[in-house]
């Protein structure tokens, strides 16, 4: 299946799409610098926002929104709720100026939610605010902002920003693992950018645990939902009829012939990282510290005579899976017992653990499966 992560990117930046461009992209990242194993970071030289004052995030739940007492349409009560807590968010990037000097142009736009009022801190997706060099944050009342990065992170493809502004509203978040299929959720952003902005959109829960081969959407079982999600809406919330976020909008399958298959991260999975990314300025993550070669695919291994699984290209020197005994040219085939078919459902697995975790990491060697016990250590964004 095709998919895009909805950023609306201007300038003949398309959505990425799989298997195509994505895969050609993702493949060449995963070989060296995929999170199960990079001596080094994905995120260059960008300076993050020191960690801020302790962090406000309010859960609750709250009983269905009515008027009067009486039941309302309750999208839009939502619509009035919801909606001043979304945002717009630009990417300004690099372009050649007059002259031949350096500007900033509008790369691409996504959304984002308040979820801490006091200290201006904005929810939204790594994909929106990748490669920045300015943001610029449009609120419901007309007012735009500059904002600063306070910490993001391709893995989860979760970031935080954070702007200084007085009369802001936070979301509700509500608790994702008690969703429900069938159950009405409503999506709230800015596809096409400001033109459209807090544009709504209804739908239900259509499935839940699902997985994509995205990059960061791979390390989350997500929700799917056939409410509208586009260019643009990437980073907004998916909220539930009691108005509480219940995900992050983030991808939607577009393959001819597919409609209504749109994705969310799970609030309540996402949340963890979140507040790590406001409290700390980054984000850790349990890895095993190798380098992954996404070019071994299940026809190499039928080929071959092989299984499925993520093969084994380095080893970092000193690492948990070097000091366990596990080495170039290993397939993992599981987790914990757990298959393991590619990279991504090896991040998948990984990240349901914490560093200092012991795992049992099953790999193909010479013809032989061999169970391997590994304490996994800590990554940083």
């Amino acid at each position: 299946m095709g998919y895009y992560k909805g950023s609306n990117y201007s300038f003949g930046r398309g959505p990425r799409l799989l298997p195509t461009a994505v895969v050609a992209l993702f493949s060449a990242l995963l070989g060296g610098i995929l999170a199960l194993g990079l001596g080094h970071s994905l995120y260059g030289n960008r300076a993050v926002q020191p960690p801020g004052n302790p962090v406000t995030i309010t859960q609750s739940s709250a009983p269905p929104v009515t008027s009067g007492g009486q039941p309302n349409f309750p999208a839009v009560q939502i619509a009035k709720t919801v909606g001043p807590t979304v945002v717009g968010i630009a990417n300004f990037q690099g372009s050649g100026g007059l002259f031949g000097g350096q500007g900033l142009s509008e790369y691409g736009s996504g959304s984002g939610f308040i979820i801490d009022a006091k200290n201006g801190y904005i929810v939204t997706n790594y994909h929106v605010i990748d490669g920045a060099r300015k943001l610029v944050v449009s609120l419901a009342d007309g007012r735009n902002l500059e904002a600063k990065v306070v910490g993001g992170d391709p893995r989860t493809d979760l970031a935080v920003i954070k702007i200084s502004a007085n009369n802001l509203t936070a979301a509700q978040l509500g608790d994702s693992n008690k969703l429900q299929v069938g159950e009405p959720v409503v999506a709230i952003g800015n596809p096409g950018g400001q033109e459209f902005a807090r544009s709504v959109t209804v739908g239900v829960v259509s499935a839940t645990n699902r997985v994509l081969n995205l990059q960061g959407e791979a390390s989350f079982n997500l929700i799917q939902t056939d409410a509208a999600i586009n260019p643009g809406n990437s980073g907004g919330p998916l909220v539930n009829y009691q108005g509480l976020v219940i995900g992050i909008n983030s991808a939607k399958n577009q393959e001819p012939g597919f409609e209504g298959m749109g994705f969310a991260i799970p609030i309540s999975d996402a949340l963890p990282t979140i507040k790590q990314l406001i409290e700390k300025g980054y984000a850790s993550h349990p890895a095993l510290l190798v380098t992954i070669d996404s070019r071994y695919n299940a026809e190499y291994a039928s080929q071959e005579g092989w299984p499925q699984g993520a093969y084994v290209a380095q080893v970092n020197v000193g690492g948990p899976a070097a000091q366990a005994g596990i080495k170039p040219g290993d397939v993992i085939t599981e987790v914990n017992g757990v298959r393991i078919r590619n990279s991504l459902e090896l991040t998948h697995e990984l990240f349901k653990y914490k560093a200092g975790e012991k795992v049992t990491v099953t790999v193909y060697r010479n013809g032989t499966s061999i169970n391997i016990p590994v304490v996994l250590s800590e990554l940083k964004s």
